[in-house]
């Protein structure tokens, strides 16, 4: 069994956009030392040669910050007109199916990915898209991961695109790039100039209607075939959440 890893790194990185930016605060072994002589009473002849114990703070991270899985409650407050699940009540057996790759590398920035792509793909790489499969978009994005331009790259789903996957029985997709849909800022200024009130954040908004999760910011995606393998991806149980870290990993038995 190979299990390759999906995730990006939690850390800080100061080309991330404010909104994203995690701060971690590490505490060193000697730090530990204070608590245990003043709060615990353990003089150093008790402690002996031990040095304490390392510790760490995560003081600012979003729930969308690094590689994590979007619940509905995140596109709207109702999914067909029921309360939206949020992300502590994501049936778990959804987090572990078998996988497939959509290869989308070759689209330029800012192109809307279409049923007839995920269709071509299907027939090329003869893949079966089942119940509960979940199917990842590997956009080749992730090589700007870390760098100032990393949100501003990417293509998006299209709305179409994604119910269509969500009625073949697909629950649970994913992206390697910033975000499922088009770059924010990119799309923002289409919306305006198209004056289409259906143009914006598309792919989410599908969510109003069917249930369904996706994950963003994955990596590695090349690492992996185009089908033959397991997903594994278990979100943090963060009551009434709109998302969650996740470490996404794939698994080849």
């Amino acid at each position: 069994m190979k299990i390759i890893d999906l995730s990006k790194e939690i850390t800080f990185n100061k080309q991330d956009p404010w909104f994203m930016r995690i701060k971690i605060k590490h505490k060193s072994h000697k730090k530990s030392l204070f608590l245990l002589k003043n709060y615990l009473g353990l003089n150093k002849k008790l402690l002996g040669d031990f040095r304490g114990w390392a510790d760490d703070k995560i003081t600012n991270m979003g729930v969308h910050s690094a590689t994590h899985i979007d619940a509905p409650w995140h596109y709207n407050p109702t999914t067909n007109g029921e309360k939206a699940k949020t992300i502590d009540q994501m049936p778990l057996e959804l987090g572990f199916s078998d996988g497939v790759v959509i290869d989308v590398a070759d689209k330029p920035d800012f192109y809307m990915v279409t049923i007839d792509d995920v269709k071509q793909q299907i027939e090329k790489h003869k893949l079966q898209i089942k119940h509960n499969t979940i199917v990842l978009f590997k956009t080749g994005r992730d090589k700007y991961v870390g760098q100032k331009q990393y949100p501003e790259r990417g293509i998006g789903i299209s709305a179409q695109t994604t119910e269509w996957l969500i009625d073949q029985g697909v629950k649970v997709m994913g992206i390697d790039q910033w975000g499922f849909d088009l770059p924010l800022k990119y799309m923002a200024k289409k919306a305006k100039e198209t004056n289409d009130s259906e143009y914006f954040w598309q792919a989410h908004r599908v969510g109003a209607k069917k249930e369904y999760y996706h994950i963003e910011q994955l990596v590695n995606l090349s690492a992996i075939p185009y089908k033959g393998f397991k997903i594994s991806v278990l979100p943090l149980k963060i009551k009434r959440a709109s998302a969650a870290p996740a470490r996404v990993v794939a698994i080849i038995d």
